[in-house]
């Protein structure tokens, strides 16, 4: 609200006027623009966190099938061709990246680089959960961006209200708190979108962190438990060809 418009308006308003909707627009066009910018971000934001609330979801559910089967019994030729036929995700990403390594390195007949095999799945293995961890992670920093930024672009709002609400007494030489109520008000309610904005926004960040933190945890202990199972294959394979050769 401008300090002229304020001082040509009646020392008293009807308190009925003192609506959110009119101390929108009211408010000074900077103002105007912080709450607008406050709003899209809080929107932004709650689009991010139900589309990650989806995908952690997801997740979940996939790992736990996974290593339902992967435990069952059944044999890993047969659960690798079952899903090496469509995309997977989380623990299953790992198992078809690491089994493709497996058998690429046996199709090239390397059955001389046993040792090398061992490293090459490793690194298979961190890379693939660094690519699910980031798949995790994106979109999270807007998160964390918003609940850092988030106040103090409302407390910017709030400043500049109060001082259109000083320039108001000294154009309008009144301090009846008539005046300076609407601005202080509007200056508020910058404040309270600011913080609308920034606490869900922080509540979700530290939830969802924790949440890829046990996703990582979890593919990480799986991905050391494969690993193992592999090298005992390994292990296998170069006795039977040192047997072979021996022969």
């Amino acid at each position: 609200m401008n300090p002229a418009e304020i001082a040509a308006s009646p020392l008293a308003a009807p308190a009925a006027d003192i609506t959110i909707w009119s101390m929108f627009w009211g408010a000074h066009i900077v103002v105007k623009i912080v709450m607008v910018g406050l709003l899209a971000a809080s929107v932004w934001c709650w689009a991010i966190i139900i589309d990650k609330t989806l995908l952690f979801s997801r997740m979940r559910r996939s790992m736990d099938r996974f290593e339902e089967n992967f435990w069952s019994g059944n044999s890993l030729e047969e659960l690798y061709s079952k899903l090496s036929e469509r995309p997977q995700t989380g623990m299953a990403t790992l198992f078809v990246a690491a089994m493709r390594e497996w058998k690429r390195s046996f199709q090239a007949g390397a059955s001389a680089s046993f040792m090398g095999l061992q490293a090459r799945i490793e690194k298979v293995l961190d890379v693939s959960i660094a690519r699910e961890v980031e798949k995790l992670e994106s979109n999270l920093l807007v998160l964390a961006t918003v609940a850092s930024a988030g106040p103090f672009i409302g407390l910017f709002g709030t400043v500049w209200g109060i001082m259109t609400s000083f320039r108001s007494i000294a154009a309008s030489k009144n301090t009846s708190l008539a005046v300076v109520a609407p601005g202080i008000a509007e200056a508020l309610l910058a404040t309270a979108i600011g913080l609308f904005a920034a606490i869900p926004a922080l509540i979700a960040y530290n939830k969802m962190q924790g949440d890829v933190a046990k996703a990582q945890a979890r593919m990480e202990s799986f991905a050391d438990e494969f690993s193992a199972i592999l090298s005992r294959q390994i292990d296998q394979h170069a006795a039977s060809s040192n047997r072979d050769r021996a022969a």
